[in-house]
């Protein structure tokens, strides 16, 4: 039996340079029962696979052994983190400031001279060396107790020889005369301190976006307890428990609203802008802010079960994860500062034999220890990876792997989902053609009972046609559900079926001549038909009609020009598939698949060496996202909490798609860049450092910028990919019509949503109040163009139409006032238009 393994996360601190997080995994990951340990150095994160036998406590301690601190990451606990992180930077920023006093004092005491100075300058540098510089030292002395070596190793062996020196020439009784060089090793520990400082500034940047989502818990919750409300810490808050959320405060924990009705902001999920409409039995989500009205929750997820601790938990994953190309870096890392180490010593042994002086040859041995930055290298990958996770989390876009953030640039062929992903996520039951033996409303029953026990958006949509319509279905026995064709029901010693004619055939029913050609009819006009049976006779035919959404034909198009080919995989009969395929532009489609088709097809592809992508919504396309080598779940914001999936899009927008595929090419080019120059720097700065350049020109590099040149390597390489915030904006324009550098995009421009008022001619769905996308024969009678944005009166600011049932809504009388409405009407969904600068924003015609 296969012994069952457990994920745990910490925080660690202690760490100067990529060697220590590969300390830290090899001490870790050689821990009995350690299945697998990554730490990653940006973001300061040890994930850690081990069999239950390993507990927390075992790690922290073998951390500890290696010199370093694990801590305990908290949901909720973001503020109390960044205190820590504060009172850190005030520290080691009072040391760099100590430290430039005293270089301060050195280099005014050089300039004073005499030997009361050299004495002085020994008194002063001495000072900083066991204060300011004891972190180098203990660094150093903890790499080599692990038998490894680390950037303090080199930074110590740097100032060391610059300081002992030093300290010989001082006393020439005792020792040798010469000059001293305490100036040196005083601004080395400035440099390299003020280096780390601004370092550490930056990667706190880099870690801005899961910072934002840890602080949206808020500290006290009000819970009701023995009928009165008191004040509770949120981590106090337990499963059943009744709290109060009044307006303009965050919803500590997950719940179901027990009373109370309110406009919630569910952005930080969902990546929409606008609040959603939450009244009783609704499930509001933890750190979403209420708008309006107090709601009293009942807490049904609390603490790290909740929708927010998992995308947490998702985000810290994919931060340790490695990307493949950072597998270079970490073997240049390993290798890196014994390599450095051997260059100084050759150095220091070529100019002491045939250099000018011994003074020369210190001087060029300790540049190149001090010049060399393994910081860089180890920086490069992560922290574009950590901002481009950031960007994307902030976009609605959640890479649950790092490496997807580059995988997702080899995508050659992006495999699509039709019901749910192409169109939308639920048909609507647009006929009902009976065959003899019961009526509409009995077929829409029958239908409606076997359909109960099952998750498929069609049958979903049957039973809520049913429910609409106040027709009661009867309560079916055992029910089966058939990947691929359809349902089975018992119903009083009856055995129904409904789904395709592959279903039809696998139970022994006959279609017959009427029933094929309805079917056909309804395939010819792109609705999907599904036959009802009972007792191996067929009673009815039902059609479906799911929409294309509306950007689906645009970003498809998007995704074609990035050289991408579109192929579209449907469980429906071909004359359908080939519809929607053909209005939609895709290059290639497959019909009639269940789900072991889906996955053979893509694995014909993949066994061609082509690199895949599938796109589908998370629920019945799990096993063709796992098959393929990129898989792309389409989901509400709860649903981005689920196991499926290497990147989960939060929002029902297909742009997100091209959003994701421009933030991977965006984000490898970035990391391309950072170890270009990280490996540029060492390449070009080693040999300048041990002097190639002074035969030929004279030219030498004082140590002191050396290492100041080290330190300013690794902020400019996680600068560079800070710089990666920026694309947030090319981003946003991706759908709206243009790139954000002000080109069009080819695929943006779309056709105002157009609606039909008319009523499906099938009586029985006859639903007052409502409209349906299209009648029978697919031909509008009537309609009307939609606007999608709104516009305050007063200062000109805009914002999105709000969306209901998928689509824009807007502005129609409700009981005598204006409100936005449904496109399906008022009876399915209104709410308040949105005030801004104290009126109601105006309906305005998009651009």
């Amino acid at each position: 039996m296969e012994v069952q393994v457990k994920t745990e996360h910490f925080r660690i601190r202690g760490m100067h340079c990529a060697n220590c997080a590969l300390t830290i995994e090899g001490a870790v990951g050689a821990m009995p029962g350690v299945r697998e340990a990554r730490v990653n150095f940006a973001a300061e994160t040890l994930t850690v696979r081990a069999e239950p036998s390993v507990s927390r406590g075992d790690i922290e301690a073998c951390v500890a052994k290696a010199g370093y601190q694990a801590l305990e990451p908290a949901v909720g606990a973001g503020a109390g983190e960044s205190a820590l992180d504060r009172v850190e930077a005030r520290r080691n920023l009072a040391w760099v400031v100590a430290s430039a006093i005293g270089a301060a004092l050195v280099m005014a005491l050089e300039h004073v001279g005499g030997r009361n100075a050299e004495l002085g300058e020994f008194a002063v540098a001495t000072l900083l060396m066991f204060t300011a510089g004891l972190t180098f030292y203990r660094g150093a002395w903890l790499a080599l107790r692990n038998r490894t070596a680390n950037m303090d190793t080199l930074v110590a062996l740097g100032i060391s020889a610059a300081y002992f020196y030093s300290v010989l020439t001082t006393f020439p009784g005792i020792f040798f005369s010469g000059p001293v060089f305490f100036d040196t090793s005083v601004e080395l520990i400035l440099f390299i301190r003020f280096g780390k400082y601004l370092e550490a500034r930056a990667r706190g940047r880099a870690m801005a976006a899961l910072r934002a989502l840890l602080s949206l818990v808020p500290d006290d919750a009000t819970a009701i307890r023995d009928g009165r409300e008191i004040i509770v810490k949120a981590s106090e808050i337990r499963t059943g428990d009744t709290i109060i959320v009044r307006p303009g405060t965050r919803i500590p924990v997950d719940g179901k609203v027990a009373s109370g009705y309110s406009a919630v902001d569910e952005s930080m999920l969902t990546g929409e802008s606008m609040p959603v409409e939450k009244g009783v039995g609704d499930e509001v989500s933890g750190g979403t802010l209420n708008m309006s009205g107090a709601l009293t929750v009942t807490a049904t997820r609390v603490g790290a079960e909740t929708v927010l601790a998992q995308i947490v938990r998702m985000v810290e994953e994919a931060q340790a994860d490695r990307a493949p190309i950072q597998r270079l870096a970490d073997f240049v890392a390993a290798r890196f500062v014994p390599s450095v180490i051997a260059i100084a010593t050759l150095t220091f042994a070529a100019w002491a034999w045939f250099g000018p002086s011994p003074v020369m040859a210190l001087t060029a041995a300790t540049a190149v220890l001090v010049i060399a930055c393994p910081c860089a290298m180890g920086l490069a990958t992560p922290t574009a990876l950590m901002v481009g996770s950031g960007v994307g989390l902030r976009a609605g876009i959640l890479f649950k792997r790092a490496s997807a953030l580059e995988l997702i640039t080899r995508v050659k062929v992006m495999f699509f989902d039709k019901t749910g992903t192409l169109t939308e996520g639920r048909p609507e039951v647009e006929t009902i053609a009976v065959l003899g033996g019961v009526d509409e409303s009995q077929a829409l029953a029958l239908a409606a009972a076997a359909a109960s026990g099952s998750v498929h958006p069609l049958s979903r949509s049957v039973v809520a046609c049913a429910q609409a319509l106040g027709i009661e279905a009867p309560k079916a026995g055992k029910i089966e559900e058939v990947p691929g064709m359809g349902v089975i029901a018992e119903l009083d010693g009856s055995r129904l079926a409904l789904g395709n004619a592959r279903l039809m055939e696998s139970c022994g029913v006959a279609i017959g001549v009427e029933a094929g050609a309805e079917a056909q009819r309804l395939a010819a006009s792109a609705a999907t038909p599904l036959y009802l049976a009972r007792d191996g006779a067929v009673l009815a035919v039902l059609g479906f009609r799911a929409l294309e959404k509306p950007e689906a034909k645009g970003a498809l198009e998007e995704v074609r020009r990035m050289g991408i080919r579109t192929v579209m995989l449907s469980g429906d009969n071909h004359e359908v598939a080939q519809a929607v395929a053909a209005r939609l532009g895709i290059d290639e489609f497959h019909a009639e698949l269940g789900p072991g088709d889906k996955i053979a097809v893509i694995r014909r592809f993949k066994s061609e060496g082509i690199f895949t992508a599938m796109v589908g919504d998370g629920i019945n396309d799990a096993p063709a996202l796992a098959a393929a080598d990129i898989g792309i779940a389409i989901g509400s914001g709860t649903d981005a909490a689920k196991e499926i999936g290497d990147v989960v899009l939060t929002r029902n927008d297909l742009y997100d798609i091209v959003r994701a595929l421009e933030l991977g090419r965006l984000t490898l080019r970035k990391v391309k860049q950072n170890l270009f120059w990280a490996f540029f720097y060492n390449t070009l700065g080693i040999p300048i450092a041990a002097g190639v350049l002074y035969p030929f020109f004279g030219i030498t590099l004082n140590p002191a910028f050396a290492g100041l040149a080290m330190a300013l390597s690794s902020v400019s390489v996680v600068s560079n990919a800070l710089l990666l915030g920026f694309a947030e904006k090319r981003l946003a324009a991706i759908g709206r019509g243009e790139r954000g550098d002000g080109e069009k995009h080819p695929g943006a421009a779309r056709a105002p949503a157009v609606i039909e008022t008319s009523a499906t001619p099938a009586a029985v769905l006859k639903r007052p109040g409502r409209a349906v996308a299209h009648t029978a024969n697919g031909n509008p009678k009537e309609s009307h163009e939609m606007a999608s944005k709104l516009k305050c009166s007063k200062c000109g600011y805009e914002m999105a139409m709000p969306n209901h049932c998928n689509k824009p809504m807007h502005v129609g009388p409700v009981k005598g006032r204006d409100e936005l409405v449904c496109w399906m009407g008022p009876d399915c969904g209104h709410q308040e238009i949105p005030s801004h600068c104290g009126t109601p924003m105006q309906e305005v015609a998009s651009a």
